[in-house]
């Protein structure tokens, strides 16, 4: 990839990266173990507080599908003050996506797309990644989405 492409793209898609987030409690908000970086779980935020909210009984689909969006942007600033340029990002490995949600509700799938989609917009074949969406009883804070992030780095 060019110097910049990855910049260059965000700002077509009117995306601009905020502060990245500080550790809650006892963790590190990035490890690296060899070429790959491991992003602590991240959750969804609105107006700078937790987004909270359960799937299947205060969210919609598509609601929690914004969320989920809203989480991987914070991802990438993480991502970014972890690594310095988001240009050395080889390719998105894997996403874990843990959606607040009802016992019968059943498209956490769906809500993780938020997420997964735009890494595919972002970084091309290089954000097609594996990923595991499941449904929990609580997040911290009652946030409805949590998503952790593994990416290879040059």
């Amino acid at each position: 990839m060019n110097h910049n492409d990855i910049y260059a793209r965000l700002k077509e898609l009117r995306i601009e990266l905020p502060p990245s987030g500080a550790p809650a409690a006892a963790y590190v908000m990035a490890a690296d173990s060899g070429k790959l970086v491991y992003l602590s779980g991240h959750i969804a935020k609105k107006n700078g507080f937790a987004w909270s909210g359960k799937l299947g009984a205060t969210m919609t689909t598509e609601e929690g599908r914004m969320a989920a969006r809203s989480v991987a942007i914070d991802l990438l600033a993480t991502l970014h003050a972890h690594i310095g340029d988001l240009n050395h990002v080889r390719r998105i490995v894997r996403l874990v996506s843990m959606v607040n949600s009802t016992p019968d509700f059943t498209e956490q799938h769906l809500v993780t797309n938020g997420a997964s989609e735009l890494f595919n917009e972002i970084f091309g074949d290089a954000g097609r990644h594996a990923r595991s969406a499941f449904g929990v009883i609580q997040i911290p804070l009652g946030a409805c989405v949590e998503l952790e992030l593994c990416a290879e780095v040059e």
